[in-house]
């Protein structure tokens, strides 16, 4: 699941994703359950005809050896961004540590991270994206 696209190719992508998840803070609010965001999110996404995949299984892989635990990645779009949601009082550096970890996991240079739990979405909003070597 890797695309070799110019990061720069992604901003489009990345501000429609996260249009449509302003659109559903706007109108769900801060304070809901993380499932319902996802679930609200997965509605937008399908209304602005975007290919996803939600909760994907990517295995765990140590030394070359699959593991038998898997990560579930909140949303895949596009085959390009992963984007992973919470609903918590604030970030903690374990989330931003989670996404690198997908995104290194499924070859996906950028990521979003939102934080639906704050009074205005852009201050629960983070785009990463993977260095290259």
């Amino acid at each position: 699941m890797h695309n070799s696209a110019p990061v720069s190719s992604y901003d489009k992508l990345t501000e429609k994703i996260i249009r449509l998840a302003i659109e559903v803070h706007r109108n769900l609010g801060p304070g809901l359950l993380e499932s319902t965001y996802s679930e609200a999110l997965s509605w937008e996404l399908n209304a602005a005809a975007l290919a996803f995949v939600r909760q994907l299984q990517i295995p765990v892989m140590y030394k070359a050896q699959k593991l038998s635990g898997v990560y579930r990645v909140d949303f895949v779009v596009e085959q390009q961004v992963v984007l992973e949601i919470k609903s918590t009082e604030k970030f903690a550096p374990v989330h931003e540590a989670q996404l690198l970890t997908y995104m290194k996991h499924t070859g996906i240079p950028v990521g979003i991270l939102l934080n639906f739990n704050t009074a205005v979405l852009k201050d629960g909003l983070r785009r990463l994206v993977l260095k290259t070597p």
